[in-house]
């Protein structure tokens, strides 16, 4: 009896909970469309045959993001958990390096994205007279990311790390373990684990910035749709690239909700 009761309930549920997305989404849909200026939006921006036309270039460019996004996310992902390390190691040994790692932190997060992607991709190259293929503004552009993504995922390290119980070294020490291995074999591991969820959020953002390096030059995604928008003075394209970044970053975001909920239901 209990358990039917249990069962109508959710199935009661999940009707209202349908019902209600459809009434709201439906209302958004219809406000959009009666609206006086739809017609030319449609035709500007939502055009079919236009994205259709433009998305092959479009996917076979958004290969240089991929590319780009994966390269620089493991480059981000080592550079900062050294900083996070060096940034929470204590002792008066490690202070100029502990001051060199807070000044890192706080420049490259404080200056923007596309100024540190002009930088190094226009600056680093003439200033050393660098020759192929060390001359690459795809290279110096994901210098830049990874520099600028390595300064906030080290403080994501960082608040991983100082969020394990200081007993937890005391045990390690206690147990023989030097100050390093106590970090690789105790804290790193705990840490990492508490901060998979932001670290998915931060990744997420990096594959949209991934679109920067088009500001220095390279043909990727998004400039790739600019090309097929100004052929033919349409911005369908742009929503084409949009469509394809969402098809990569949704699922993304949704593994980040999902162990964001895991981790939740392990505490409890």
């Amino acid at each position: 009896m209990l358990r039917g009761r249990r069962i109508s309930a959710g199935v009661r549920s999940g009707l209202v909970g349908a019902g209600s997305t459809v009434a709201v989404f439906g209302l958004l849909a219809l406000a959009l469309v009666s609206a006086p200026g739809w017609p030319k939006v449609r035709r500007s921006f939502f055009s079919g045959p236009r994205m259709w036309a433009a998305l092959p270039d479009i996917l076979r460019h958004f290969l240089v993001n991929v590319r780009v996004f994966v390269l620089v996310e493991v480059a981000v992902l080592v550079l900062a958990l050294v900083v996070a390390v060096v940034r929470t190691t204590p002792g008066p040994a490690m202070l100029p390096f502990r001051i060199l790692a807070t000044v890192y932190t706080d420049v490259f997060r404080g200056l923007p994205t596309l100024l540190l992607v002009f930088l190094f991709a226009l600056g680093i190259p003439p200033a050393f007279e660098l020759d192929r293929p060390w001359n690459s503004a795809i290279l110096w552009a994901g210098v830049a990311l990874t520099l600028n993504y390595g300064a906030y995922v080290a403080e994501v390290f960082r608040a991983g790390i100082t969020s394990v119980h200081p007993s937890q070294m005391a045990a390690a020490r206690s147990l023989g373990l030097s100050r390093a291995q106590a970090y690789r074999f105790v804290i790193v591991p705990q840490a990492v684990r508490r901060v998979v969820p932001p670290l998915l959020n931060d990744f997420v953002a990096l594959q949209k910035d991934s679109a920067l390096i088009a500001a220095v030059g390279p043909i990727e995604a998004l400039r790739s749709a600019s090309i097929a928008t100004s052929k033919g003075f349409n911005f369908s394209p742009y929503v084409a690239a949009g469509l394809v970044f969402l098809a990569l970053t949704i699922p993304l975001a949704r593994a980040a909700d999902w162990l964001v909920r895991r981790s939740d239901a392990r505490r409890q």
